[in-house]
């Protein structure tokens, strides 16, 4: 073996080690100061002349709120990490959020209050923007490419010391219930998932909301003309119900009055999960909009109930063989 040969060698060694050895995390920045954010005046109030957190928020002052980047096929993707101050070990929940681009994209304001409020239970919450969002490279394919911004969190929680990532969870709202979709059926391991107002359907959404087609889905989906069917049923987990794990437990949530994301898609998909014998809740809400509001504490609850159940403490899986008297 020549000289040169023997050094090309070790500098291809020493460069694998070097990449395996490299941190996805590229940033992680604490809000030290809230009261410099737009946010402040909705969750504080002033009595007596002090200013402090109104009652409902009062957990702020027990968690810890990050701004972060970390790569993702080579991209810069920012986020938002919220935990515990307490020291300890932590299950995670993996936040995927709605909307498209920068519309629905996450704030300070978030990390306050839906990620703050599940972190104040005791839960490392990680968040992505997706690529291409909030200052982050690249361009989001509304669930193409993008879903590998979600499928490569659990690495980058690996390298939070807070993160149990032996136990996390998905949760996913309207958009970020099919991105939530797309990343079960990648075979991503979570131990239970929790989708609101989730896409599941996309030709049925296109025929209920026309806008959505011209606005958004030809917009960011690559070649999107060209491949049409093949890019939507991708999208629209109705049509793949079978890529489902067995082994995570599924809660749905949906409000019958949506119209952004009609409750009949959650209907549909259930039926077709049932026969799959996927374990899944299924929780329809008398008048509820996209976002559940007006059971919103309800929500809350049943969210927090379900993690608490298979990522803290652990529950067994469903029994969904057919049995009983």
């Amino acid at each position: 073996m020549t000289l040169f040969l023997r050094s090309f060698i070790c500098f291809l060694a020493l460069n694998s080690i070097s990449l395996r050895g490299q941190n996805i995390l590229l940033e992680s920045r604490l809000i030290e100061d809230l009261s410099k954010t737009p946010i402040y005046s909705r969750l504080s109030e002033t009595i007596d002349g002090q200013t402090q957190w109104k009652k409902e928020y009062r957990y702020l002052d027990s968690i810890e709120i990050y701004s972060i980047s970390y790569l993702s096929d080579g991209l810069k993707v920012n986020g938002l990490l919220v935990k515990p101050k307490a020291d300890g070990k932590y299950p995670c929940i993996i936040f995927n959020r709605g909307g498209n681009r920068n519309s629905g994209s996450l704030k300070i304001a978030h990390g306050a209050t839906l990620l703050g409020q599940m972190a104040s239970q005791g839960y490392v919450v990680i968040a992505s923007q997706y690529r291409g969002n909030a200052g982050g490279e690249g361009q989001e394919e509304f669930g193409g490419a993008d879903v590998n911004d979600v499928l490569i969190l659990p690495q980058v929680l690996q390298e939070i010391p807070e993160a149990d990532t032996s136990a996390i969870g998905l949760f996913g709202w309207s958009r970020g219930g099919m991105m939530t979709y797309r990343a079960l059926s990648e075979g991503m391991k979570v131990k239970a998932a929790v989708v609101g107002g989730a896409l599941a359907d996309m030709p049925a959404n296109i025929e209920d909301r026309p806008e959505m087609e011209k606005g958004v889905i030809a917009e960011l989906v690559p070649n999107y003309e060209a491949n049409k069917e093949a890019e939507l049923q991708k999208r629209s987990a109705v049509y793949w119900p079978e890529k489902f794990p067995k082994d995570v437990p599924l809660l749905m949530l949906h409000g019958n009055a949506d119209w952004r994301v009609k409750a009949d898609q959650s209907l549909r998909l259930a039926l077709l999960l049932d026969q799959e014998r996927v374990p899944y809740r299924l929780m329809i809400y008398e008048g509820g909009d996209h976002g559940i509001s007006e059971f919103r504490e309800e929500v809350s609850a049943e969210v927090i109930a379900w993690f608490d159940r298979f990522l803290k403490n652990g529950e067994a899986l469903p029994n969904m063989k057919y049995h009983g008297r």
